[in-house]
């Protein structure tokens, strides 16, 4: 089968040459290979479609509510339980592990793939080919750029038998298995849960557990902390809320504000840099702000937005306060319900 990024000629078309001859000698990979494994991608339209800026002018308004309730619902946390009970001896292991609470772990899948129920059915080599290539949007080249990133990852991992990238599947941003790692993060990233020499996060649900609390603990992850601090914050905290991905203030600074600690959660938290979140929906009219600690940032790094790392926290409580597991008043154990985050806030 003939690839979509060729020329009259049959050949490779000249960026996708070069990027061809880039990623061979970054990676000290056979030329050969890389072209003809560059030459079967074909062009996904519906990824270009799905990736597209909206129609829309105007800035698209902020609504934590809907945001919420899409994600924090009935179904997953119904399968939540279900799948936290089936394997509780993977999420026990990863958690000791890495510190990562079993919630967490659990809240994460589920977000990303109703617990493997929909990982997508787009060639990943497709995607990211498409999407790093002829990137629907010029006006965001560092995309595109991150696209290509993905594709050089994803033939690298082909080239070591990881994975084949003629067949591997995945959203329609090259996204893969349970828990969506893109390929460069299932090369960093990924872990072998169950002990057999290999990673499968599509098929083996102990690797897909494994994988996710070590790419939080890689990301910054602290052991024994919520992720939202157990804080009263002042009347004008709205004010002091930030928007980057690390956090910029402390417990000294905001207690000397007006902020004051609230029973249970332990005190760990208060050693640790903590960030203002606002919560925003710009289509109520209304602010919910917490008090975000390293463990919420590390979240942003599986996806950077605000409202996804709430929603996991959030998810993850609700399924722990149904499983019963660990004492809310302590965060030294694997799956302290407390550490799923949703504690009270100002």
């Amino acid at each position: 089968m003939r690839g979509d990024f060729l020329g009259a000629d049959g050949r490779l078309l000249p960026e996708v040459q070069a990027f061809a001859r880039e990623t061979a000698q970054a990676h000290a990979l056979p030329l050969d290979g890389v072209e003809a494994l560059l030459a079967e991608a074909r062009y996904d339209a519906t990824a270009a479609r799905l990736m597209a800026p909206p129609a829309r002018t105007g800035r698209i308004r902020r609504a934590w509510t809907s945001y919420r309730q899409r994600h924090v619902d009935a179904v997953r946390i119904r399968e939540g339980v279900s799948f936290w009970q089936a394997h509780r001896a993977a999420l026990d292991r990863a958690s000791a592990r890495t510190g990562v609470p079993p919630s967490i772990i659990v809240a994460i899948i589920g977000i990303e793939t109703v617990y493997g129920r929909y990982t997508g059915d787009h060639r990943v080599l497709d995607t990211l080919a498409t999407l790093g290539f002829r990137y629907p949007d010029p006006n965001r080249p560092e995309r595109q750029a991150m696209f290509r990133e993905q594709l050089a990852d994803l033939i690298v991992l082909d080239h070591r038998g990881e994975l084949d990238a003629r067949v591997v599947e995945g959203s329609f941003a090259g996204a893969m298995g349970l828990p969506q790692f893109m390929p460069g993060s299932l090369m960093r990233y990924a872990a072998d849960g169950d002990g057999d020499g290999r990673v499968d996060l599509a098929g083996n649900t102990e690797d897909a557990i494994a994988s996710v609390a070590a790419f939080l603990q890689a990301h910054g992850w602290v052991r024994g902390v919520p992720v939202f601090a157990p804080v009263a914050l002042p009347a004008d905290a709205v004010r002091r809320a930030q928007d980057g991905l690390k956090p910029e203030t402390d417990w000294a600074a905001l207690r000397a504000a007006g902020a004051r600690a609230l029973p249970g959660g332990g005190t760990a938290w208060q050693a640790q840099p903590l960030g203002v979140i606002d919560l925003r929906d710009e289509i109520r009219g209304t602010h919910e702000v917490r008090c975000a600690t390293p463990n919420f940032f590390a979240i942003t790094h599986y996806n950077r937005s605000y409202f996804y790392a709430a929603s996991v926290a959030d998810l993850a409580h609700e399924i722990a306060d149904r499983i019963g597991y660990g004492d809310p008043n302590r965060l030294d154990g694997p799956g302290a319900r407390a550490a799923a985050g949703r504690l009270p806030r100002g």
